[in-house]
């Protein structure tokens, strides 16, 4: 698995606000622009988002399903975006301190062509987006806190 990791000056309750709300899964996730429906009870285990990759012209429709769900700690996922694979990810939030959240995500690639190239060239593309996705989610959370 790559891994990657941002510490959050807010609670890991905020953050796992902005993972619970499949709305704005576009407004964070790296790729994802935009979001079709989000099933009712996202984000229970078994539950999807509806979304498209990609930009416009160009633009897959696919989803993205929650493997785990564990409020405030935990959300797997499952994450498919055809033609290039579907990839399984992982995000922990733990409170380092009070109102800190550090977030680890990981992510493996386990269907599709990426799934076949070594963690070294995995990580290549997925650290720099990882962290980009973190700094976003990061933005969203602090965002709430503030409002």
């Amino acid at each position: 698995m790559v891994d990657v990791k941002m510490t959050v000056d807010t609670s890991p309750e905020r953050v796992f606000e902005v993972l619970a709300d499949g709305w704005t899964y576009a407004a964070w996730v790296v790729g994802a622009s935009h979001i079709r429906d989000v099933d009712k009870g996202w984000p229970a285990r078994g539950t999807r988002i509806h979304h498209c990759v990609g930009s416009w012209p160009v633009l897959l429709d696919d989803v993205t399903k929650v493997h785990v769900a564990d409020p405030p700690r935990l959300l797997e996922l499952e994450a498919r975006a055809w033609p290039f694979g579907t990839a399984r990810i992982r995000l922990e939030l733990r409170e380092t301190e009070p109102g800190t959240t550090e977030i680890l995500m990981s992510e493996q690639a386990t269907r599709g062509p990426g799934r076949v190239l070594p963690e070294a060239a995995q990580a290549l593309f997925l650290v720099p987006r990882n962290r980009e996705s973190l700094r976003r989610l990061a933005d969203l959370a602090k965002g709430r806190a503030a409002a």
